[in-house]
């Protein structure tokens, strides 16, 4: 597999490379050179496997023989081990239950497959794995490479900006874990872990690798479950399926365009955003204008400069594809929390992120449409907000009773790029 950087298209580099690298030279995102495409007879025959056996041979069509089909097979089984149910909402309305992993969120998919990558790449090198999380992501990255030999990661989180419960998953690990709390919000985060992989002798010192959803073995592990869901849904459902996808950095709904360019048969995709609504407002103006990001009850989508909307360009570009098809709707925390008791009297249980997605979807599904939305995290991690808006007590799951009562190991740092470069460099490998 040959991924191009696509801010300098000359860097040009191997699955293995990308993985083990991150973002490419100017801070660029690595984007396939080939977009592999499986005929319908051949998607009909993909969904009639179990997920593990269609995920290996989804991965494949990607990573080619760098890594070998018996090994892949190995890392897929062992980094997809908790399913992701469809589970009906309304008639023509169902939720991908993405939160059923170690840290009941999504990022438990792309995060386990990025650990069995680099372990299998990197073999007794050391790696410092950096990354910034708006909350979920940190949580998947801790526990996959929570204990592996060689590999030590250091996390960025927006101080007193996460649940409480959402920082416990990941902040009470410790060993090769180092979780850090930054003034600032996840923005300023990203731009230091940006910062960081522009420092060349910092790079070197600690072997650098970043696991957020910019890293390319994360994105192609989420493409996997588009197809478990479409496998779940009834044939004549399939042909007119519209996904909606709660959006923060976008790399989930990057993933689903893939699964689509793929060949599967997705009708179209709805990015749905809280008020940080960059993209919505690019697509509708045609230009690109953050604001401050707002903070939201949807937390982990309070981000105003999504780092993979350069991927959806290219692909929408690559693909012919026109960018106002994208369908999209933005939704206010007021909003949020009369759909989460719209839901829950429905009987489903829904956090503010899935509600968002579920909101925007319902808004505009057409007639003889079936929709589904993404549920990116268990409602028990967002527990205050939920039940404050509920009015109901929820039970905790035992991923996160167990982590509850346990200290805070986290270091409280200023969003100061030198004190954390002084930070790091002094965990660099000896």
């Amino acid at each position: 597999m040959k991924l191009y950087n696509l801010k300098d298209s000359s860097e040009q580099v191997s699955f293995s490379q990308a993985v083990k690298q991150g973002l490419g030279k100017r801070q660029g995102l690595f984007f396939p050179q080939d977009l592999p495409e499986f005929s319908r007879d051949e998607i009909d025959d993909l969904l009639k496997l179990d997920f593990v056996s269609r995920s290996q041979r989804i991965l494949s069509a990607f990573i080619g023989d760098e890594i070998s089909t018996e090994q892949l097979a190995d890392r897929v089984q062992n980094a997809f081990a908790f399913p992701a149910p469809v589970t009906a909402v309304e008639d023509d309305i169902a939720s991908l239950e993405l939160y059923h992993g170690p840290t009941l969120a999504f990022k438990d998919f792309g995060g386990r497959f990025m650990a069995q990558i680099l372990a299998q790449i990197a073999g007794e090198k050391p790696v410092t794995i950096l990354t910034a999380t708006s909350g979920d992501t940190g949580a998947a990255v801790a526990h996959a490479f929570y204990g592996l030999n060689n590999v030590q990661v250091v996390i960025l989180y927006p101080e007193g900006k996460i649940s409480p419960l959402q920082e416990k998953l990941f902040c009470t690990l410790g060993g090769n874990i180092h979780t850090v709390a930054i003034k600032g919000d996840f923005d300023v985060c990203q731009a230091l872990v940006k910062q960081a992989f522009d420092d060349e002798e910092l790079k070197q010192a600690l072997h650098l690798n970043s696991a957020n959803s910019i890293n390319i073995s994360r994105l192609l592990a989420q493409i996997c479950y588009y197809f478990e869901a479409v496998a779940q849904i009834s044939v004549e459902k399939r042909e007119q399926l519209v996904i909606s996808v709660p959006s923060g950095n976008f790399g989930n709904l990057t993933a689903g365009l893939l699964a689509k360019s793929l060949g599967l048969p997705i009708k179209r995709f709805v990015a749905a955003t809280n008020v940080n609504d960059t993209v919505p407002r690019y697509l509708a103006e045609g230009s690109w204008m953050p604001h401050q990001t707002i903070p939201t009850l949807s937390n982990a989508m309070d981000v105003s400069q999504p780092n993979n909307w350069p991927r959806i360009e290219e692909l929408f570009k690559r693909k012919g594809w026109a960018l106002s098809e994208l369908a999209n709707g933005v939704v206010d925390d007021a909003t949020t929390q009369s759909t989460m008791r719209e839901l829950a009297a429905k009987g489903y249980i829904s956090e503010p992120h899935a509600a968002i997605a579920y909101r925007v979807l319902r808004d505009q599904l057409q007639e003889g449409e079936y929709g589904l939305f993404l549920g990116t995290a268990h409602p028990a991690k967002f527990k205050e907000s939920v039940e404050a808006t509920l009015g109901q007590t929820l039970p905790l799951p035992v991923e996160l009773a167990d982590r509850a009562d346990l200290a805070l190991l986290s270091h409280f740092l200023p969003a100061d790029f030198s004190t954390l470069r002084e930070f790091l460099m002094e965990r660099a490998p000896k």
